[in-house]
């Protein structure tokens, strides 16, 4: 029996910045049934973020939270986001391009996912590393290879427990355009994985290593 089909629906916070690309991934998959999930809240870091319009679009309750409504103040932002994460019940936060660093407290330790455009650990990660700019410098580094990583996130930039990843070649003739594209074709299959790894129970964290079960956890 098909994972989607033994658990219950996991409820999902995601946080976004941006287009909201990984938003509609994920909701065509609850669509299509391949994803056991429902989408609990939306909340963008950016009041223009075209993600708020698929999120409409797609009848999904949406909210903006910026640091600038709080003072800059770091933990006056990330307390915000936690009590609408925990006014929606969410399960998992997934975070999908969501660019604000935020705190993430004690209670949502290993329930908070993110996924990066490279492969991590490399020089490809970190304050400043997203979007285009982490093709280009893959690019420019001369590597053969890259893909997506997903993992838990802590409060460091795309630092955490590796979860998984999904790689693909990068070609003589790439563009920063044509190198993304690849990408988040892998994206659009890791995320989602790890989602159903996570609802099943599969994931254990330990340290800075995540083990994957091959069977339930528990009854």
């Amino acid at each position: 029996m098909d994972n989607t089909e033994t658990f219950s629906p996991l409820r999902l916070g995601v946080l976004i910045s941006g287009g909201g690309t990984t938003l509609q991934n994920l909701a065509e998959g609850i669509r299509d049934g391949t994803l056991n999930a429902t989408i609990a809240a939306v909340i963008s870091s950016n009041p223009h973020a075209y993600g708020l319009q698929r999120a409409a679009k797609l009848g999904l309750p949406a909210c903006t939270i910026t640091r600038k409504e709080c003072g800059g103040d770091v933990p006056a932002f990330s307390a915000r986001l936690v009590a609408e994460l925990q006014e929606k019940r969410v399960d998992l936060v997934v975070m999908a391009g969501f660019l604000s660093l935020w705190h993430i407290p004690p209670e949502f330790h290993g329930r908070v996912m993110n996924i990066h455009p490279a492969l991590l650990p490399s020089p490809f990660g970190g304050p400043g590393m997203y979007g285009h700019r982490v093709h280009e410098a893959v690019l420019a580094s001369g590597a053969k290879v890259s893909g997506c990583t997903v993992h838990f996130a802590d409060n460091l930039y795309d630092h955490g427990p590796i979860i998984l990843h999904r790689t693909c070649p990068v070609l003589d003739t790439d563009t920063a355009d044509t190198l993304a594209h690849r990408v988040f074709e892998e994206e659009c299959v890791a995320y989602p994985q790890a989602i159903r790894l996570f609802a099943a129970g599969k994931l254990d964290i330990s340290g800075q290593r995540v083990r994957i079960r091959h069977e339930p956890a528990g009854p």
